[in-house]
């Protein structure tokens, strides 16, 4: 997956600046960006700040590692099945 070029403290930024009242092809002009770019992102983190974006992002973080946690057990129990088959 392609990794945003915007961080999630410069996107709620943006959206607040938009919601001020610049015109969203304006917005997307001065920023470099397109309007479907704009709203996907605005369903996402509109109505944020970034202490609820930091907190968004904690249960991934613990995600990603129980996941990797879960990986490590499957493969030891993989190793653990061939070494018993094998005698």
């Amino acid at each position: 997956m392609r990794k945003s070029r915007f961080t999630k403290a410069q996107i709620i930024g943006m959206i607040k600046e938009q919601e001020a009242g610049l015109p969203t092809a304006d917005f997307c002009r001065k920023h470099g960006s397109y309007p479907a770019t704009f709203y996907k992102l605005k369903a996402k983190y509109g109505g944020m700040d970034l202490s609820d974006a930091k907190r968004l992002k904690q249960p991934e973080d613990e995600n990603a590692k129980l996941k990797r946690l879960l990986a490590d057990t499957m493969l030891d129990n993989v190793v653990l099945k061939d070494l018993l088959g094998k005698r």
